[in-house]
């Protein structure tokens, strides 16, 4: 199961994660979103546990409870959206607007 994991402090590593949630079971993987630019953390990140049943106590028991001074957000990840790529739909058309270009008198 894929677990989500907010309001996380920006201290926090993927071997705290892990250690963490270690403690209900395999943890599979672990990782802490960072921005691109900056290369910090972005609070949140996602633990996957391969036993469900193991997963969803360590959701239970770790949901609104301190990790590393904040209250964590802890719940099944969703799986993520689809975004559209591209032109965004519909047609773009630059210029200006129409007119026949006719005199101005």
């Amino acid at each position: 199961m894929n677990i989500y994991v907010g309001n996380l402090p920006y201290s926090t590593d993927r071997d705290e994660l892990k250690s963490t949630f270690g403690a209900f079971g395999e943890v599979s993987t672990a990782r802490i979103v960072t921005d691109r630019e900056t290369g910090k953390s972005k609070g949140f990140g996602f633990v996957e546990m391969p036993n469900d049943n193991e997963a969803r106590q360590a959701i239970e028991e770790l949901n609104g409870k301190e990790i590393g001074g904040r209250k964590a957000v802890v719940n099944e990840a969703r799986p993520r959206e689809e975004r559209p790529r591209g032109n965004f739909g519909g047609e773009r058309r630059g210029g200006f607007g129409g007119g026949d270009g006719g005199s101005r008198w």
